[in-house]
């Protein structure tokens, strides 16, 4: 691509869309991407141990589809009409309940281990007693394409992200986890404090929260 077509890319805005089910196969290839090197699912999944991307497929795949048939919010980036970023919204409830998601449990076991799952599931339970709340939204997948990253759309649909789940009258704020502390400063910036770390064999997996007023509620308040 020479320069100038390089510029003319960077001028795109991006525009932010809610995710469906025409959308999922671009979304999973996405998440796949973001975090198939990420350390938290490297422990939880065993990266040690092979077929360690396809139990990242798997789980990836059926937390999607777990979130869409609970009628979840997901909402992407697109630039230039190709999805280049994606995020998934937890409802409040729904962390209480990921466990006793039977189905869910029985899809996962079978694509992506019973060890893996177990794990998964253990690695909840510990986000879940941190929590000052318990009615917050989650974030449990959120990524952007490598093509894609540091150009602000990481940050775009972060904000995305907070604005849906402050305009939800079922939740308090958002909470997030992150197994690279490379990011630490970035959820910093975004307002993000820390409840506390999970020790994930030799890595230390961080557990972030931010409250999320309405917005009637802020305008009230200043």
């Amino acid at each position: 691509m020479t320069q100038d077509n390089t510029e003319k890319h960077d001028k795109i805005e991006p525009v932010v869309v809610r995710l469906d089910e025409t959308a999922i196969s671009e979304a999973k290839s996405i998440l796949f991407q973001a975090y198939r090197h990420d350390p938290t699912f490297q422990y939880l999944f065993n990266s040690k141990r092979s077929g360690y991307d396809q139990r990242v497929r798997a789980t990836i795949r059926e937390l999607t589809n777990l979130y869409l048939e609970l009628d979840q919010d997901a909402v992407g980036i697109m630039v230039k009409n190709t999805l280049v970023g994606a995020a998934f919204i937890g409802d409040p409830a729904l962390r209480l309940d990921l466990a006793n998601q039977f189905s869910w449990r029985v899809r996962m076991v079978l694509t992506a281990g019973f060890a893996s799952t177990r794990r998964y599931l253990d690695y909840h339970k510990q986000i879940r007693a941190m929590l000052p709340d318990a009615s917050a939204h989650q974030l449990p997948l959120m990524g952007v394409h490598p093509k894609y990253q540091n150009r602000g759309l990481g940050r775009l649909l972060l904000q995305t992200v907070e604005q849906l789940c402050a305009d939800s009258p079922r939740g308090s704020g958002l909470v997030l986890d992150t197994g690279n502390s490379r990011y630490l400063h970035f959820y910093e910036s975004m307002g993000f404090r820390s409840l506390g770390k999970i020790q994930l064999g030799d890595q230390e997996d961080h557990i972030l929260f931010r409250e999320l007023a309405p917005a009637t509620d802020k305008a009230e308040t200043s």
